[in-house]
């Protein structure tokens, strides 16, 4: 990074369009990773691109991302290919009093650099342990443990948090001055996402009460720390 607290800004990384909304400072993009679940991972294979959405989280200074030692996303991101990674919020609805300036509230990361297979069993175990915090807080300490097939059969890769950017909208419309005196309703539509009541399984043992650490769960904004 070119400071401590900021994205190496690239060509690649640099904003061009709407410049005002770019943001390089590292908390916002961590905080932005933070809220969302499900990333979007570009990479190319034979010449063509392919984009695939998956689970993700971070630790530190890199997002992880996970699944089958079969998949061929993670076979070709873990071989040295350039990848893009991004996460998004749709936060709002903009309407404005002309379809031309009709928007849309959001945040955004892009990240770009070549991800990681992680080798080390004690680090893949961390790591599984990380995205079970991260999705449901406390679960880890009572699930069974993950046995020696399990772990052979799962990738975890990596993906420094380094190159890349945010960019970011937030606010009401922006409209041609002489269009505000129209008789239109212009405004905002938030748009959050909201978490239903648990679903017991149909096969849950009697007794077996809701536990207390599914009204941590958290989807939209970043989870307590």
């Amino acid at each position: 990074m070119t400071a401590e607290n900021e994205m190496r800004i690239t060509e690649k990384s640099r904003i061009k369009r709407a410049p005002t909304r770019a943001v390089y400072d590292r908390a916002t993009v961590d905080a932005i990773l933070d809220a969302g679940l499900l990333c979007h991972v570009g990479y190319v294979i034979d010449g063509a691109p392919y984009v695939t959405a998956t689970c993700h989280w971070r630790k530190g200074d890199r997002v992880y991302w996970h699944g089958s030692a079969a998949s061929r996303m993670l076979r070709t991101v873990t071989s040295g290919v350039p990848v893009c990674f991004t996460v998004s919020h749709l936060d709002g609805i903009v309407l404005a009093r002309s379809g031309f300036h009709h928007s849309v509230n959001y945040r955004g990361v892009t990240l770009f650099g070549e991800a990681v297979k992680i080798e080390d069993e004690a680090e893949k175990l961390a790591a599984l342990k990380d995205l079970s915090d991260r999705l449901t807080p406390g679960r880890w300490e009572e699930l069974r443990p993950v046995n020696d097939q399990e772990m052979k059969g799962t990738t975890i890769c990596a993906l420094e948090i380094d190159e890349g950017s945010a960019k970011v909208r937030a606010g009401g419309p922006v409209d041609d001055e002489e269009d505000y005196d129209l008789d239109v309703w212009a405004g905002v539509v938030p748009v959050t996402t909201v978490l239903g009541a648990p679903i017991p399984d149909t096969r849950l043992k009697p007794g077996i009460a809701e536990p207390a650490y599914l009204r941590e769960i958290s989807i939209g904004r970043a989870p307590k720390p």
